[in-house]
């Protein structure tokens, strides 16, 4: 017979026991997420995760903040192959075809198992879609997603005898308007620039929207082929070059991306193409009136979509990819999405988003958040190869130069195409 006293001992065991078991049946997540890209973004990141956490106390989510989206990839990848992988990250969405050559992802398709879940997979917006579907999968789901925006400063609009709810629509209104809002001083130094597009950071990006408004593309969604000296491809390039050589509306050489929404907010410029990932940044500091315009056209308006995607990676457990996908479908869920935007200027990547109370009241007092949303019916894919890595690079450099004056627009696209054919022609 048991006595009272071990009766209370192997009773206080075995609770004991149970929280050890308890404790080890949470499941653990790592994330890798690039927070080097459009603000402050780590404290709303982490934010999300905490009520993510509190509503499922049986998942522990560990975000690895990675710098920008080169930087989330390489950490996330290094992790894998030590052996210490995580089970999702936010990287480009126009890594998918590297990632996938690599072997280090999944498709949703085969992690989501109810009709909801299947129903959730086909709710974002078609356009943000097209670089995570390949093979008739869904290997990426869109979150901190954007296209490029123009942002335009309406007190320099007004100084310079222009209408600041008419922005430019076209390349010629562009050069045009570009030349009335440009400043010299005495010296004949320029004080205040009419428009500046970054070249460095993500040129390609850039270049992929001059070049839909020219009614070109740079590749093909199998990622397989790449179109870089194609004759509409060249002009695009050619008209870049004419904003600082001929039209002298912003410097020439190289405008760095990193301090360029700086330049704005210090009002050096009065036009700059950016991230609307820079919204909430941008209204937060501009101590002028601004405005948010889609980008102008040539033969057509036009963005490449941007930004990241959320992907599951190949090596985890059943039970880490459920948690996984839990954690994708909360983030990426109406209310949060809406959220997300209104903190940080990135879209909401659904219409359900857009149809949220807090969104639809943010949008109404505040018009420029649906800009990059509207741009969606104008945009196309961002550039996204096999080798993506190397083939962005080459296009990087013959942008970059071109508009240094170090090769015309032809010979460096030329260049360009020639090596990027090399690259591609193993994968068709």
């Amino acid at each position: 017979m048991f006595t009272k006293g071990k009766k209370w001992l192997l009773a206080t065991g075995f609770i004991a026991s149970s929280f050890t078991s308890m404790a080890h049946a949470a499941t653990e997540l790592t994330m890798y997420y690039p927070v080097a890209v459009g603000g402050p973004l780590t404290k709303v990141v982490d934010g999300m995760i905490a009520e993510f956490e509190k509503n499922n106390p049986d998942i522990d989510v560990k975000a690895i903040y990675a710098g920008n989206y080169n930087d989330a990839r390489i950490k996330a990848l290094a992790a894998l192959k030590s052996g210490k992988p995580a089970q999702l990250s936010v990287m480009f969405s126009i890594d998918v075809h590297e990632l996938m050559d690599l072997d280090a992802i999944i498709p949703f398709d085969e992690v989501v198992e109810t009709e909801a879940d299947r129903k959730w997979l086909q709710s974002f917006y078609p356009a943000l879609m097209e670089n995570g579907r390949v093979d008739d999968k869904t290997w990426g789901v869109p979150f901190q997603r954007s296209t490029i925006v123009m942002y335009y400063n309406k007190d320099l609009f007004r100084a310079a005898g222009l209408d600041p709810e008419q922005p430019p629509k076209t390349w010629d209104e562009l050069a045009a308007m570009g030349k009335q809002l440009t400043k010299k001083d005495a010296s004949g130094n320029t004080t205040q620039w009419g428009a500046m597009i970054p070249s460095t950071g993500y040129p390609y990006w850039m270049f992929g929207a001059l070049t839909k408004q020219n009614g070109a593309v740079l590749m093909n969604q199998a990622g397989n082929e790449t179109y870089f000296n194609q004759p509409a491809v060249v002009e695009a390039l050619q008209f870049w070059q004419t904003l600082g050589n001929e039209h002298q509306i912003m410097p020439k050489g190289a405008i760095e991306w990193g301090t360029l929404r700086q330049n704005f907010l210090e009002q050096k410029t009065a036009m700059m193409w950016h991230s609307t990932g820079n919204l909430t940044a941008v209204k937060k500091n501009a101590n002028f009136d601004f405005g948010v315009a889609m980008l102008p056209a040539k033969q057509s308006l036009g963005s490449p979509t941007g930004g990241g995607n959320f992907y599951l990676f190949k090596d985890s457990t059943a039970q880490e990819r459920e948690a996984a996908l839990k954690l994708v479908k909360f983030m990426t869920s109406p209310e949060q999405a809406a959220n997300w935007s209104i903190a940080t200027g990135y879209m909401g990547v659904s219409q359900a988003a857009y149809d949220t109370q807090a969104l639809q009241d943010y949008v109404k007092t505040f018009p420029p958040a649906a800009v990059a949303r509207d741009q969606l019916a104008h945009a196309t894919a961002e550039l996204s190869t096999h080798q993506a890595g190397r083939v962005r690079k080459l296009l990087d450099d013959a942008i970059q130069s071109a508009l240094t004056g170090s090769a015309s627009a032809q010979e460096a696209l030329d260049s360009a195409q020639k090596k990027a054919e090399r690259i591609l022609k193993r994968y068709r």
